[in-house]
């Protein structure tokens, strides 16, 4: 007997894992397996691994300090560092004491929509949005995730006013609506917000006495023109005694998704301490955060590290477009993070969901490569896809050739 939590959040698990976990068991390799999986599913950044190795294998890193208990919500000297961080490239003031560090953005997610809502009680997401959003806000807090339709049409630009329509229809409905979360830099889409599209959204917030939640998780992996602005940056309005809230982790920008490491970022009392209570839940190895805190104390080496990362990913994607309209498959133009969102509606065999997950299933069968069904994502129609990009190249070719393989002998409606 399990508990309807449990049983919702089990019934949550996607096929989309199992196909993860199915692509890592059996790898591609030009050599040694030409018929293996190609993992393009999985946002993680493969590119800056040898940028961390010397940190990685450094010796003497922990102490029998690193053994015992420490504050639960992050120990001083990790909080002052991101806090470091965060001031110089956010362009805004940032407390050590404001930071509540738990393990992984996931965990920050949850406790923000603990915090805020109560059951029944309404998150408007802009939508499409980074799929674990309904499971991360709403798993365990019982918050409604509800999306705000974007407009495929402005290649699903951040709109203030479809927030505004989505929040106002709740309202008629008799809905509490609680707050406003929004991915930026975007996943799945790549987009960077400017400062007048969040200024706007910050006003809809406003308007509606509503929190404003921003997952900052690649504000660090900003690579095209547009430059990123955080909801904390003046340019987009002093945050509202204490209604908005950022988070940021180490899995992104620094490549590191298994040291599971988040910040949420409050600065309202009652939040701050509500989020440090809820932190007992979700605290990080006192080892993890001190090779953390080592990794963050040279500014000019971590500096150096954030801008050959976005070189990188500059790189990739470049590559990655190129292959792609080589190919003949459109996408959506993306300035930042790991993923491409595809638009691969002129191939499904039916222009329903069901003809979307039909199309998921082939390409994973057939062509052997993992990517990610946009219905989990919440766009407005059938046929997009996400595209993970950012590993070796010669993986991401071989990808990209056999769904180009794969879809030009498929017949389009």
């Amino acid at each position: 007997m399990v508990s309807r939590t449990a049983a919702a959040l089990t019934a949550a698990s996607p096929a989309i894992a199992e196909a993860h976990f199915r692509a890592e068991a059996r790898p591609y390799h030009p050599r040694l397996r030409p018929d293996g999986y190609l993992n393009l599913g999985t946002a993680e950044n493969r590119l800056v691994g040898d940028l961390l190795a010397d940190h990685l294998a450094r010796p003497g890193a922990l102490t029998e300090e690193n053994t015992r208990y420490a504050e639960l919500h992050g120990s001083p000297v990790l909080r002052r560092r991101i806090a470091e961080l965060l001031t110089r490239t956010g362009r805004s003031a940032v407390d050590p004491e404001d930071l509540v560090v738990v393990s992984g953005a996931t965990a920050a997610l949850d406790i923000i929509a603990t915090i805020l809502c109560d059951p029944g009680e309404a998150i408007v997401v802009p939508a499409p949005y980074y799929a674990a959003f309904d499971t991360d806000l709403g798993g365990r807090s019982g918050a409604r995730v509800v999306p705000a339709l974007l407009d495929e049409s402005d290649d699903f630009a951040l709109s203030a006013r479809a927030v505004d329509r989505t929040v106002t229809e709740l309202h008629r409905q008799g809905v509490t609506v609680r707050a406003v979360v929004l991915a930026s830099p975007s996943n799945p889409l790549g987009q960077v917000h400017s400062a007048e599209q969040l200024r706007e959204l910050t006003q809809v917030a406003a308007a509606h006495d509503l929190d404003l939640v921003g997952d900052e998780l690649y504000s660090h992996s900003v690579f095209g023109p547009t430059p990123f602005t955080s909801l904390r940056n003046p340019a987009v309005g002093q945050a509202r005694a204490g209604r908005t809230h950022t988070i940021w982790g180490f899995a992104k920008d620094f490549g590191l998704p298994g040291f599971k490491t988040g910040v949420l970022h409050v600065t309202d009392p009652r939040v701050r301490a509500a989020a440090r209570a809820l932190s007992y839940f979700a605290p990080v190895s006192t080892g993890t955060q001190s090779f953390l805190a080592d990794l963050l104390d040279d500014p000019e080496w971590t500096a150096g590290f954030l801008a050959e990362n976005r070189r990188r990913l500059a790189a990739s994607y470049a590559a990655t477009a190129g292959a792609l309209a080589r190919e003949g498959i459109p996408h959506i133009p993306a300035e930042a993070g790991c993923s491409l969102w595809l638009d691969l509606r002129d191939r499904l065999p039916e222009p329903t969901y069901d003809g979307e997950r039909e199309l998921w299933r082939t390409i994973l069968e057939q062509a052997r490569v993992s990517i990610i069904p946009g219905e989990i994502f919440h766009p407005n129609a059938p046929g997009w896809f996400r595209l993970c990009h950012t590993q070796d190249q010669e993986t991401v070719a071989e990808a990209v050739a056999r769904l180009g393989r794969l879809l030009g002998s498929r017949p389009r409606p």
